[in-house]
């Protein structure tokens, strides 16, 4: 369909457990098949359709890393496909970046690392330096800079060469209130671009205010997908109590979304459908 960005269709990622890296290697020449493996992603299906942000929201470990560099095309999935309408760009904290380059020079080197031709770069150039604010910090290594400052840069760059699809890993968590809301407001532009966004985070306050849909992923699986208002808040009771359990009592434990909901939302919002 015209309207879909990135299908994804019973996407699994498992990986080997084994004794040490010189077994798996031994097995993977004779053609054997790993004893044990464990799941990053088990049968997840996913359709974002093109101007929608969509975030996921999940413990570590919950699957959340690996289905963005599924789709970003950085690891193939065990089984299951995924398809993209165009270009995929995906932004963490610092990828793509060069610690002993100035961030001027970051700028130009990540944009000619994703094909931006030179003349293009010359003209978001500004842009991109203007809406990371980094005042003389722009000509410093970037070695300098907090996680904060390199999460400033890394999304400037990344929103200025206006990807079709962009995945946001995390990037915005270590960033201050003020840059967040910036943020915030320039996905909001990519939305009427009809551009789509993948938005990854803990903070998942910042979700409410312009994610359309949220996916929640639990130990590589999907348990729930709705709009931010009918997800955080039952999520947040979660993470409270998981965060308090031991190791044992996490195994034994699978989180009930509907009791969850049915605990923290308000009637008007429980009575609807997702």
């Amino acid at each position: 369909m015209e309207d879909i960005a990135v299908q994804c269709c019973n996407l699994t990622k498992a990986y080997p457990i084994s004794r040490g890296p010189v077994n798996q290697i031994t097995a993977l020449l004779r053609g054997k098949r790993p004893d044990k493996v464990t799941y990053a992603l088990k049968n997840v299906d996913l359709t974002l359709r093109k101007g929608e942000i969509i975030g996921i929201i999940g413990m570590n470990g919950s699957g959340k890393t690996t289905l963005s560099r599924i789709i970003a095309g950085i690891t193939a999935p065990t089984t299951g496909t995924v398809t993209c309408s165009g270009a995929v760009n995906m932004l963490s904290a610092a990828s793509g970046l060069n610690d002993y380059m100035t961030g001027l020079e970051n700028i130009k080197y990540k944009c000619l690392l994703m094909g931006i031709p030179k003349k293009r770069i010359q003209e978001v150039l500004p842009d991109i330096v203007d809406f990371a604010d980094l005042g003389d910090y722009i000509n410093r290594p970037l070695r300098t800079y907090s996680s904060g400052m390199k999460a400033r840069l890394g999304f400037s760059i990344s929103v200025f060469i206006l990807p079709d699809i962009l995945i946001v890993d995390e990037a915005l968590s270590v960033g201050d209130t003020g840059f967040a809301a910036k943020c915030a407001e320039k996905m909001k532009q990519l939305k009427e671009d009809r551009r789509t966004v993948l938005f990854v985070s803990h903070s998942v306050g910042q979700m409410d205010g312009f994610c359309d849909r949220v996916l929640w992923l639990y130990n590589g699986e999907k348990i729930a997908e709705d709009v931010p208002n009918r997800l955080i808040l039952p999520y947040c009771a979660f993470a409270r109590e998981y965060s308090a359990m031991t190791n044992d009592e996490r195994k034994r434990f699978h989180p009930d979304v509907e009791a969850y909901q049915r605990r923290t939302l308000p009637p008007d919002l429980l009575a609807r459908s997702s």
